[in-house]
């Protein structure tokens, strides 16, 4: 089974860069700009994991975080990473409290990524 990462962020060149880092290690990885495409997505075939970023256009990642842990097609059981810039104890306690599996600071890099899917036992196949 392939195991597939959405990654959520407005930069494309974020995108672009998560990408590079994740399909050398075997992940399939799906693109979203904002949290509403990540919703459409995610309605329609969840992904195992998603990497989001908060600060986006039309829907933030907490307002998307929520939507997608209500979706009844596995959106309680997806692993959700916030992938953001925010480091305040105050927004990553209500981050994990709307559902975040996890937490990793921008900018981060591949040997980031790769702790922190070990982490949570994800692993490509």
């Amino acid at each position: 089974m392939t195991v597939t990462v959405l990654t959520v962020d407005d930069s494309k060149i974020v995108r672009k860069v998560t990408r590079n880092m994740l399909e050398p290690l075997g992940f399939e990885v799906i693109e979203a700009e904002d949290g509403q495409v990540a919703l459409d997505l995610c309605a329609n075939t969840m992904p195992n994991v998603i990497l989001m970023d908060f600060n986006m256009p039309v829907m933030n990642g907490m307002d998307s975080l929520k939507y997608i842990r209500a979706l009844p097609n596995g959106g309680a059981d997806v692993i959700i990473i916030f992938c953001t810039t925010m480091n305040e104890m105050d927004f990553i306690q209500k981050a994990i409290m709307a559902g975040a599996n996890e937490f990793v600071m921008k900018p981060f890099d591949a040997d980031i990524l790769k702790n922190k899917f070990e982490q949570l036992g994800i692993e490509a196949n």
